[in-house]
């Protein structure tokens, strides 16, 4: 009784009493806290490389499992081998001697009229069966009978036909689908790659054997993919406020199964035909026609198989290389393919751009160093590889490698093209090794206009028919450059803006009004027209209709055939990478929460805690404390990966999965903060109210703010966005502080931190009773509070933080990338 007279004595005081017993529970929970911090910020990481290292062990026993296997299964094909040579020797002795042998005796027979021997009068004639109690003859094999077919008719190949070897093969063949353990798994990847392998190495020296073996396996047809043929005629692009023209009459085709190389000086349009072919265009328009496989679509119908590697590296620094692959190859591919193909698909992309060694490395950021910058590039174009795209457009993709690396890249597209993908990439200065591995050539001049569009193997000969040579010892696309950049001056008479009219008039296209004075020039050369290469793109299979052509004009319904994973699996998928992410970056949150215990301590300390007031400074303070700490922090969220999001949006994966699995991430930190902060503020400022009341106010507080952080990150710069930060919570809470019959006090009732306010005092008062409630009433008067408006406070806060969430997700699917 003593003790709550004295209690309510420093209470009237305006004082502030705290026991010994909540100092101790403050330093004892400030303690636990602290070490669980620390716990937290060294072991995060230690974590996810446990489980990597498990994996690790998993694959490495798997592979070695499938390299013995392949190599036990060649040491069996040569031992095979052997025993067929020599048993086939051994017959053909046996033969020649029983040859011999009945030939010496048929003539001495003929000689002296000799009849037939017991012995030889029981040996059946060829092709009568024996009736000496053996039976049928035994037939010959379906592998006999096909060498024999082949043997005694060459020209007819009804023979390949036939089936051979076991029946039951297809039956003994592993269902992917039924493969569920990860050691099952990795060895039907790691098997698959050894069989792949053995048989590249067939098909370089392809002999009658290897044909044999070939027909004998099930598995060697070529996976082919749906093709993508895009033609282009008379395509001009034109930015809509300058009116300027970046391409002209640019036509030609793509085909499916080609590398065509893009290139050209600087400035002549390579990355914006790049862009148009693959729709990426924004501010320009597009006239012209554009078929997709012979159709006027829109290239987006078929994002879902077209792949585009920009320029720029865009790809997850805090993830490792296998988890970036892993991740496009889980959202892109088919729903249902079977885990086991997808893990082959992305084992096979990281043993063909030779990751092996980095596949479990950071990429690395700005901040941290992680794979060296080749590596970093081969990533960018593996990411795109793992979805199996028909068309995979790429922008410089060697643009920072040596020139090994470059060989590997170029090696792992043309396995690419084999299986039918149309491949368009931008090139500067190639090696001649590089040249020759390509098919197809797209030469532009400056102002967007096409010199040569045709095979690599007819370049050379057609610049050599202008009186264009390559001189010895140097690389022809070198030259050419050269030449269309005016650094080398062509021979023959011939000047650099006749390059273009020349190649237009070789194939028959159309020649802008504004270039026919060049026609007139090129009709009074002495060298006249040369010859053309022959064409891949009859002009008579265009139609004479001219369109307009735009990303809106036409609409972009699916033509992919490919069901993706939808909503709910790729949120699975996203909820996983944004985990890791989360862990990887826990000494950042182990930060934010060290300065938020050092908020709450301050606030604590330093606001007096009134019974008159029921706290309002304080509440004040930590409010302003609280929205400022947990917005910057938020903001990390959509902030520092738009340029990795857009280029997911643009291929087609879920925004809304994104969207709700970084916000279901963050709900982490909005229950753990307001703990945090609670921790020190409250053991500290002692206020009236309970802690878990003050906790729940504290938590919708958290919620509001950060959704309000998404809707800044989102629409701002994160310069812009963090200065936006600071400036409303302090705004707003001293609107929030005006005197309610005021104009600015009207604005305040629509202000989140004058209902986190309003909930606070509230919460405090109703801990009051009686007279020291009714002594303390003229204070929620003036204040403009309510005594019955907790819950309603409360309601407010969680409904701008679910409007503001509402109004982020549109933002981030509306809003284009500039």
């Amino acid at each position: 009784m003593a003790r709550k007279t004295a209690d309510r004595k420093f209470d009237s005081l305006g004082l502030q009493f705290r026991s010994p017993e909540n100092c101790i529970m403050t330093a004892d929970f400030a303690g636990a806290l602290s070490f669980i911090l620390i716990i937290f910020y060294n072991c995060s990481d230690q974590v996810i490389n446990t489980k990597y290292q498990r994996v690790a062990k998993s694959r490495e026993a798997a592979a070695r499992h499938a390299r013995e296997t392949a190599q036990a299964r060649e040491r069996w094909g040569l031992v095979k081998d052997v025993a067929k040579k020599r048993a086939f020797g051994l017959q053909q002795q046996l033969s020649r001697s029983f040859s011999k042998k009945m030939s010496v005796k048929q003539g001495a027979r003929g000689a002296f009229n000799l009849p037939k021997t017991n012995d030889e009068a029981s040996i059946p004639p060829k092709g009568s069966s024996s009736s000496a109690g053996k039976g049928k003859k035994k037939e010959p094999s379906d592998l006999t009978k096909m060498m024999h077919s082949i043997e005694n008719e060459t020209d007819n190949m009804e023979g390949f036909h036939m089936q051979i070897g076991d029946k039951n093969i297809k039956k003994q063949a592993i269902n992917a689908k039924k493969l569920h353990t990860r050691s099952q798994i990795f060895k039907y990847a790691y098997g698959q790659l050894e069989k792949e392998k053995a048989m590249e190495q067939k098909t370089k020296n392809m002999t009658f054997s290897g044909v044999i073996s070939m027909a004998t396996d099930d598995n060697t047809e070529i996976k082919t993919r749906p093709p993508i043929e895009i033609a282009f005629k008379d395509l001009t692009i034109t930015l809509k406020k300058k009116h300027k023209h970046l391409m002209r009459s640019v036509t030609g085709k793509l085909m499916p199964g080609r590398i065509s190389a893009v290139m050209g000086p600087s400035g002549a349009g390579k990355t914006t035909f790049l862009s148009a072919v693959a729709g990426k265009l924004t501010q320009c328009t597009l006239s012209g026609m554009v078929l997709i496989n012979g159709r006027a679509e829109s290239i987006h119908s078929y994002k879902r198989i077209t792949g585009f590697v920009a320029q720029d590296d865009i790809v997850h620094g805090n993830l490792t290389v296998e988890e970036n692959l892993r991740f496009n190859a889980r959202c892109r591919l088919a729903a249902d393919l079977p885990k086991a193909d997808k893990v082959l698909v992305v084992e096979r992309v990281i043993e063909s751009l030779g990751l092996q060694a980095v596949r479990d490395s950071l990429v690395g950021t700005v901040e941290k160093r992680g794979i060296s910058g080749g590596q970093r590039k081969r990533v960018n174009v593996g990411m795109e590889m793992v979805m199996e795209p028909s068309l995979l457009i790429l922008d410089e993709p060697t643009s920072g490698l040596d020139s090994s690396s470059s060989n590997l890249l170029l090696k792992a597209l043309r396995r690419e093209a084999l299986e039918g993908v149309n491949i368009c990439m931008v090139l500067h200065q190639p090696s001649y090794t590089l040249y020759k591995m390509f098919d197809d050539l797209v030469l532009l001049a400056k102002g967007g206009l096409v010199a040569y569009h045709g095979p690599v193997k007819k370049a050379e000969e057609y610049f050599a028919n202008l009186g264009i040579a390559v001189p010895d010892r140097v690389n022809p696309p070198d030259h050419f450059i050269d030449v269309l950049e005016g650094m080398v001056k062509p021979g023959g008479g011939v000047t650099v803006e006749q390059l273009p009219v020349r190649w237009m008039l070789h194939n028959g296209y159309p020649v802008p009004p504004d270039m026919m004075q060049l026609c007139d020039q090129i009709a009074m050369s002495s060298k006249g027209v040369a010859a053309a290469p022959d064409q891949s793109f009859p002009v008579d299979a265009w139609h004479e209709k001219r369109d307009s052509l735009s990303h809106g004009l036409l609409k972009s319904h699916d033509l992919s055939n490919r069901n993706t994973p939808g909503v709910n699996r790729q949120y699975r998928y996203y909820l996983g990478r944004v985990g890791k992410q989360r862990l990887r970056e826990a000494q950042i949150q182990a930060a934010d929460y060290l300065i938020l215990l050092v908020a709450g301590a301050c606030i604590g300390i330093l606001s007096s805690q009134k019974g008159d007031t029921f706290g309002y400074s304080g509440y004040t303070y930590s409010i302003i404390a609280v929205s400022l700490l947990c917005k910057i922090a938020a903001l990390r969220s959509f902030s520092l990966d738009k340029l990795e999001y857009w280029r997911e949006r643009e291929s087609g994966m879920s925004s809304l999965a994104y969207f709700l699995s970084k916000d279901t991430i963050d709900h982490f930190n909005t229950v753990i903060k307001p703990l945090v902060y609670l921790s020190m503020f409250y053991f500290l400022n002692s206020p009236r109210s309970s802690f878990g009341t003050n906790y729940l106010v504290f938590l919708c507080l958290v919620y509001c703010v950060t959704g309000i952080a998404y809707v800044f990150a989102i629409c701002f710069a994160p310069g812009q966005a963090q200065l936006w930060c600071v400036l409303v919570p302090v705004v707003l809470t001293l609107i929030a502080n005006q005197e309610p019959d005021s104009t600015a006090g009207k604005l305040a009732k629509f202000c989140y931190p004058r209902w986190a306010l309003e909930a606070f005092v509230v919460a405090s008062a109703q801990r009051y009773s009686g007279v020291w409630l009714i002594a303390r009433c003229g204070k929620l008067l003036e204040l403009g509070f309510d005594v019955h408006s907790w819950n309603t406070s409360l309601i407010l806060l969680i409904l701008t933080g679910v409007v503001s969430r509402l109004i982020a997700y549109v933002c981030l699917v509306c809003l284009k990338k500039k």
